[in-house]
């Protein structure tokens, strides 16, 4: 079952748990951190980006990260034709709300500093503006620069309104935002890494939520353009109880085409072997090519976090909602797999 969420309204009861299970091309459902009943060290917030240029295979991931019990700064610097890839990850302890998350993906905005990285985001009407500053990233190179994703006004999007079948009062509402042309410019040490909006493309993973203790995810996506006509796909599962709906959607010329079931196919032994996705509607059929491994494994007391996302390169086809096959090659992106106890 796929219910489409169409009418405004709180996304919580009085009593904390989801209004309308589902998911929607809008973020129409009003999310107040208020109005959660669960225990306050079990919210979690996040603004996640991931920004790819198609043409110099290069890439930038910054996140902001208010999970209660502590705060995470993250930036990460892709070079995919090596490859090779930095990451740089700031974590404060029981931050409990303190960033100020904003309570929508459609306005506010982020700048939080810790042990000397900076990333700020801001929104304006029609632009995102993403800043990072971090000397010393790595090896004493720094990084530091400014981005603007820019978003058209009729656009379709993912969101979703997802329970846990284990708590009532847990859930998870996401937003993603894809195909969002980029422009401008970092500076890895002395290197210039330009984004140009005819081969630049970002994507906003916005997270808010109350979730249960162990959790498993899946997700893959991709934001570019084919023929000139923005495509990219949101896909996943295992973060609660998909019963009501999926995330899984392909965008193409900015409009929402809604899928069903979509399965990762990930060798066992090793996760830059080829992988394989496919649908229960036969509408999404992938082969990925793996390029490098983003990976992290965290284990620290009560907490840990096995983490692999993969960037790579997607070659298949999609069917889109009136029965047209797009084909897809070569298309850079990322799929992931989280083994999370936090």
């Amino acid at each position: 079952m796929q219910n489409e969420i169409l009418e405004k309204g709180p996304l919580l009861t009085e009593e904390g748990s989801l209004t309308n299970p589902g998911w929607a091309r809008d973020l129409i459902l009003d999310y107040k951190r208020s109005a959660i009943r669960a225990n306050k060290f079990r919210i979690k917030e996040w603004d996640y980006y991931c920004i790819i240029n198609h043409e110099t295979k290069k890439a930038i991931a910054l996140t902001i990260a208010d999970n209660s019990y502590m705060g995470l700064l993250s930036a990460t610097y892709l070079d995919l034709n090596k490859p090779m890839q930095v990451t740089k990850t700031k974590i404060k302890a029981l931050t409990n709300g303190n960033y100020n998350m904003p309570e929508t993906s459609k306005s506010g905005n982020i700048s939080v500093t810790q042990d000397g990285l900076y990333i700020s985001f801001e929104k304006d009407n029609t632009s995102r503006i993403l800043k990072v500053d971090c000397p010393y990233f790595h090896k004493g190179f720094n990084l530091k620069g400014e981005i603007t994703l820019h978003q058209p006004d009729a656009m379709d999007t993912m969101v979703i309104a997802t329970p846990f079948n284990k708590d009532k009062k847990a859930f998870y509402y996401n937003h993603k935002i894809n195909c969002m042309d980029a422009s401008g410019e970092l500076y890895f040490g002395d290197e210039k890494v330009l984004f140009e909006r005819k081969n630049s493309f970002g994507v906003l993973d916005w997270g808010r939520g109350v979730w249960t203790y162990s959790n498993t995810w899946y997700w893959g996506s991709a934001s570019g353009s084919i023929s000139n006509i923005p495509f990219g796909f949101n896909i996943g599962y295992g973060f609660g109880d998909n019963n009501k709906a999926t995330e899984n959607v392909v965008f193409y010329d900015n409009k929402a085409h809604k899928l069903a079931d979509v399965k990762f196919h990930i060798p066992e032994d090793d996760y830059l072997k080829p992988w394989k996705f496919t649908s229960s509607d036969n509408r999404f059929e992938m082969d990925f090519q793996p390029i490098i491994d983003r990976n992290s494994n965290t284990n620290i007391l009560v907490l840990k976090s096995l983490q692999h996302q993969i960037f790579g390169l997607f070659t298949g086809r999609v069917v889109l909602d009136n029965g047209e096959e797009i084909q897809v090659k070569n298309f850079l992106g990322f799929a992931e797999k989280v083994v999370n106890k936090w």
